[in-house]
């Protein structure tokens, strides 16, 4: 296990893979500053002239409709269209799902363009599973569950990653539950939607280098808990001071250094 994660980390840092980044306009620019920390190169590509070939030369693409408009379902639309065309690997990141209905219906159209990961909370994953109702706006009300995570990998054929308390990763591997972070993370904006972005790297660079996808999904949980852990150590009542401690962890962790801040199981 953790030799399949170091191998995952030293591949994304390696390969320095691109990420194009279709994401919420809150957290677009702490998604790219992180993606450079933790090591890849974000490309923020969503328009529809644009984004499907963008899909062909990207190493990872992230669909995060967070706070869309009809301009940026179009470009995502065309960007999983690209993706599929070039087998680009691809992550859907759920947000909200259940809240509103015109995005759950976007959701649901996005399951049958074959995601590489859907990423989400666990009151996200439920709906998309046909479990649940939604959480309260982007917090989640329900415990993670990987029954519900299994049913939801199983009929879409994606890797599903479930975040929470303990974050779990769902797929034909089996189940691996990662422990660690801190709770000041919820207290800061990006940090969920930023491993969206992470996964998709983290698959681009073991997609390049033939490596496991099930341990590069891990390896991209475990990266973001563990500088989680770090900042909390120095700044656990200081949000402010805490995001950019966060950040600079992404980037200062070794590889070692990743796999013993976080508990696997």
């Amino acid at each position: 296990m953790d030799s399949a994660i170091l191998a995952s980390i030293d591949a994304l840092r390696n390969t320095t893979p691109l990420v194009q980044c279709l994401t919420n306009q809150v957290v677009s620019q702490v998604t790219a500053n992180a993606l450079l920390a933790a090591g890849a190169t974000p490309a923020m590509c969503e328009t529809p002239e644009e984004s499907r070939e963008f899909a062909h030369v990207a190493d990872g693409v992230l669909i995060n409709a967070g706070t869309p408009s009809e301009q940026q379902y179009a470009g995502m639309r065309e960007a999983m269209r690209g993706a599929a065309e070039a087998n680009t690997p691809w992550v859907l990141d759920p947000v909200a799902a259940g809240a509103l209905p015109y995005r759950t219906q976007f959701y649901q159209e996005a399951l049958t363009h074959s995601p590489t990961v859907i990423r989400g909370n666990a009151s996200e994953i439920a709906v998309l599973a046909g479990v649940g109702t939604g959480g309260r706006g982007v917090d989640a009300t329900d415990a993670v569950a990987p029954q519900v995570a299994q049913a939801l990998a199983e009929s879409s054929g994606s890797i599903v990653a479930v975040s929470g308390p303990k974050d779990l990763v769902v797929s034909q591997q089996g189940f691996t539950w990662i422990a660690g972070g801190h709770p000041t993370m919820a207290l800061v904006i990006g940090t969920g939607c930023f491993l969206g972005a992470l996964c998709a790297a983290y698959a681009g660079a073991a997609r390049n280098e033939g490596l496991d996808l099930h341990w590069a999904i891990v390896a991209a949980h475990a990266h973001t808990k563990a500088a989680g852990a770090v900042a909390g150590e120095q700044f656990a009542q200081q949000p402010g001071s805490f995001a950019v401690a966060w950040l600079d962890a992404l980037h200062q962790l070794s590889a070692t250094e990743i796999v013993q801040r976080v508990e696997l199981a």
